[in-house]
């Protein structure tokens, strides 16, 4: 099955629920966690038959792991500060961060 992700690694994003912003390092085409991990760090039980993103948080050194459904696209144009974003990025251009691997 081709999965469609809505979102691309490098794009900043926005939590809907949570309301922190963001910028997505790495995608999983459903959810791959345990159980455990689910049960544990999901509030809201999203689906695990969705697109599951890598998210480095802004102004925090934390990397969450969220589903599609929860995330929509950033569109404030400011950089995320996330100490952890040169392992992944080198600059943000047209509203995208590029790789720099």
């Amino acid at each position: 099955m081709d999965t469609h992700f809505r979102f691309q690694v490098g794009q900043p994003i926005h939590h809907k629920v949570f309301g922190y912003r963001g910028v997505i390092v790495e995608a999983d085409p459903n959810f791959s966690q345990s159980e455990i991990w689910y049960t544990i760090m999901t509030q809201s039980n999203p689906p695990k038959n969705l697109p599951w993103y890598y998210i480095l948080v802004d102004n925090s050194d934390c990397t969450c792991y969220v589903c599609e459904k929860n995330l929509e696209p950033d569109l404030s144009g400011k950089e995320v500060k996330n100490p952890n974003l040169t392992l992944y990025f080198n600059k943000l251009e047209c509203g995208l961060y590029q790789k720099n691997y």
